[in-house]
């Protein structure tokens, strides 16, 4: 597909794009980092291990700038996996981090892939991208490499369920409260109604358990709850973790 248009034309499609286009592409790209963030230390991190005879064993490649790095792919070949290669590779790439003076890593793995293996390894989860191909999602981490990370997130699922004659009040009662989480350490990550809009779903997580408390206990909650009357809410929460595999 090609748009054109009074400057240019943009084109969108399967084909390659030659060379010289990709290194321009990649220049104009680069410039445009370092003109935002004022700095020009980008540079590619890569790990390798090999057998004996000379056969890679695992790799991972990555990059670091401004302080930060960021692994794109940690691969062990078949066969040689659960030998501890990952965590090693991992752990080398995250000391060669810090002695270009990164003080955090950042990485992305699908949730069928290695989001535990992360988890072990001090990375804390800091979002993920839903409703991807076969109902899976890529989960995105953080790690400091100066100090503690930060501890794991408090996670909940709230279960509400609305009369079905209060539906529009029951709403805009959790449309008022949901937002208050964000003064507390709180993030709503998933919202979901059923076809009826009489029962809703939340997934929240929060920074620790006092700022989850903090939040039960904040006095303008009983503030739009007075402002609903008689009508009744009733909620389950169950304090959950995410399974993997």
């Amino acid at each position: 597909m090609v748009l054109d248009h009074g400057t240019g034309t943009v084109g969108a499609g399967a084909g390659e794009s030659t060379g010289e286009e990709t290194g321009e592409r990649a220049e104009g790209s680069t410039a445009f980092r370092v003109r935002a963030a004022g700095t020009e230390d980008e540079a590619t991190l890569s790990v390798r291990v090999t057998d004996p005879d000379g056969s890679l064993i695992g790799g991972l490649s990555g990059w670091t700038w401004g302080g930060c790095g960021g692994i794109g792919l940690l691969w062990v070949r078949d066969g040689c996996r659960r030998e501890g290669w990952g965590t090693r590779l991992l752990r080398t790439a995250e000391d060669e981090a810090r002695r270009r003076g990164c003080s955090r890593m950042v990485v992305s793995s699908m949730s069928f892939q290695a989001p535990g293996f992360y988890r072990r390894h001090g990375y804390v989860e800091t979002g993920r991208t839903e409703r991807l191909p076969g109902g899976h999602c890529d989960v995105h981490f953080f790690k400091r490499l100066d100090g503690p990370s930060a501890a794991p997130r408090l996670r909940v699922a709230v279960v509400v369920d609305i009369p079905e004659e209060h539906r529009d009040a029951g709403q805009r009662y959790e449309d008022l409260v949901l937002p208050l989480m964000a003064s507390h350490g709180g993030r709503l990550e998933q919202r979901l109604r059923t076809e009826d809009s009489c029962t809703e779903v939340h997934l929240l997580s929060f920074a620790s358990r006092e700022g989850y408390e903090a939040f039960v206990a904040d006095p303008r909650r009983a503030e739009y709850r007075e402002q609903l009357g008689d009508v009744r809410l009733t909620s389950r929460v169950l304090e959950v973790h995410e399974v993997i595999g």
